[in-house]
């Protein structure tokens, strides 16, 4: 059973930081792009960044250059940096392969950004 955990939420003011982690069992991770998706409330899951097995990186156009995204295959780990992040940037943030689909999302977690 594969099982993604995200972490590292919260609340942040704008402009602040924050940098999630996603740990991934299983053996999916070392073979598979990895990404981050995010979903606001009453709008669909989204496409934020994605990294491949081999460390190419590409990210949504809303939040390009705001982003880093980078994974840990010895630990199954993948993280997302988040930098001068704004009110619009409120959502629970996910993992999963690129592209989803053949794994159960996970609770994902919450980022508010509010002052």
């Amino acid at each position: 059973q594969v099982q993604l955990v995200e972490s590292g939420g919260g609340l942040v003011q704008p402009g602040g930081s924050l940098t999630l982690s996603c740990a991934a069992s299983g053996s999916i991770f070392s073979r598979n792009a990895m990404a981050w998706y995010r979903q606001a409330p009453g709008k669909q899951r989204e496409f934020v960044a994605r990294i491949t097995s081999a460390g190419w990186t590409m990210y949504a156009g809303s939040m390009k250059g705001r982003l880093t995204i980078s994974r840990d295959n010895a630990k199954n780990t993948v993280y997302l940096q988040m930098n001068s992040l704004k009110t619009e940037d409120t959502a629970v943030y996910y993992c999963n392969i690129y592209p989803p689909g053949a794994y159960t999302w996970g609770q994902g977690t919450q980022v508010t950004v509010s002052s």
